[in-house]
């Protein structure tokens, strides 16, 4: 490829200076596999960022762009509305666990954590509760990057060049010593949970408006749930009227061979957050799906008809082309039955992710689905700098894996094979020992 001037581009979340001395760039891709510019053929370790999981360049969703873009290319959200939206609006919500019914159209996760968190304060507002402002969240929790995203995110080199953010107060993390290597669901840190109640009670349940939690955080490194703990999380904010936010932007429509992990867990939120995997990766797109209690809370708080219940959303929110995308990407979703193949592949690639235990510098291996995460010892001083090491090691030998903090993080292809899943583990096994 022709010479490309790097200047202009200020990257995101990206070292940039080393970046634009070693550039990776991307060109191409086809399925589960990126190509390169200097023409190489790399493994998508991670779906994009867990966003491909149905594979790159679909047709199917190529196609249905294309048709859209030629018939409706956008549409005012604000007070006008296109078809297509109140169609995958529907069919959003009958995936969804029960209870959840309306679907608020945004375009990031970052968009949903705003979204969800600006509804949960309004709601106690409409309900005359007005002094419920205050959102918890949890210490390695992600939620993007806005304001409210990195205010409520709990990854602290997210939040300390900003200064004060939104308010908000923290739950502890369940990264706890003793489950180090466990497969899948850890059994024990169910009473973790309980932190929850001092947390409401110093901030008394009066100012408390919802925690906000990753079901599965992804960019801690593949942090699961231990058994119990999120029913526990439901039944305290139950007790003290605070609602509770999931955060599925990485775990729904498939990752963990399910829906929605709130399926998974038989934990139904208030509101839930999607996105990523809602368009394959395609278009941005993502949805904040609510209960009908809080809906109707809005739809009946007075004022005549044409009045504006919730003064918030986006110029593209629902925007045709990424409608478009979605309803292409679930119709994959469904027809080739790729969550149940998550589902089948799972205990194959638990088993042979779970054999890098004792490979050099690894210290703790989580997974769940097609999710894992590998915890690197540091070097001293730069704990940041191995996992980056292993990274760049696996990228130069044909496989993308994400490095971040001190870990190494898998989002796989639902269409991975089991030869393909044998041939990363190898490369992250050679790259460990010669790192």
């Amino acid at each position: 490829m022709s010479e490309v001037n790097l200047d202009a581009f200020w990257m995101p979340y990206t070292a940039n200076r080393e970046f634009k001395a070693k550039p990776r760039m991307i060109v191409g891709a086809e399925g589960a596999y990126y190509v390169t510019s200097d023409q190489r053929r790399v493994f998508d370790g991670l779906s994009g960022l867990w966003t491909t999981g149905a594979g790159h360049n679909r047709p199917e969703i190529a196609d249905a762009v294309a048709r859209q873009l030629r018939t409706l290319d956008y549409a005012p959200a604000f007070q006008f509305g296109h078809p297509l939206a109140f169609e995958l609006a529907e069919r959003v919500v009958s995936l969804a666990p029960e209870g959840l019914d309306h679907a608020f159209f945004v375009n990031s996760g970052s968009e949903c954590t705003d979204t969800a968190t600006k509804i949960a304060r309004a709601y106690w507002r409409v309900s005359g509760q007005s002094s419920k402002t205050k959102i918890i969240g949890r210490a390695k929790g992600y939620h993007g990057a806005s304001w409210g995203a990195i205010s409520f995110g709990g990854i602290p080199g997210n939040r300390k060049l900003w200064g004060q953010g939104v308010d908000s107060d923290h739950l502890g993390h369940t990264l706890i010593a003793g489950n180090e290597f466990t497969r899948g669901q850890p059994q024990f840190g169910e009473e973790l949970a309980d932190e929850l109640e001092q947390v409401i009670g110093l901030h008394d349940a009066s100012n408390v408006a919802a925690v906000i939690v990753e079901p599965i955080s992804g960019s801690a490194g593949v942090i699961v749930p231990p058994v119990g703990y999120l029913k526990r999380l439901r039944e305290i904010c139950d007790r003290h009227q605070v609602l509770l936010i999931f955060d599925e932007v990485i775990t729904a429509f498939g990752r963990i061979g399910n829906w929605f992990a709130a399926s998974e867990f038989g934990v139904t939120p208030d509101l839930l957050n999607v996105a990523k995997q809602l368009t394959n990766g395609a278009i941005p797109l993502g949805a904040v799906l609510v209960t009908g209690e809080i809906y109707d809370a809005f739809m009946a708080a007075g004022g005549p008809e044409y009045a504006i219940e919730l003064p918030h959303g986006y110029t593209y929110s629902g925007h045709p082309v990424a409608c478009a995308a979605a309803m292409a990407s679930l119709d994959i979703l469904e027809q080739e039955g790729l969550i149940d193949r998550v589902r089948e592949m799972t205990p194959g690639f638990e088993s042979r992710i779970h054999e890098l235990k004792g490979a050099p510098h690894v210290t703790d291996i989580r997974n769940f689905g097609f999710a894992a995460g590998l915890t690197l010892a540091p070097y001293p001083e730069e704990p940041l700098r191995r996992p980056f090491e292993v990274a760049m090691h696996c990228w130069r030998n044909g496989y993308y894996v994400r490095y971040g903090g001190d870990t190494i993080q898998l989002g796989l292809p639902f269409i991975t094979e089991e030869a393909e899943i044998d041939a990363l583990v190898n490369a992250i096994g050679e790259a460990l020992t010669e790192n």
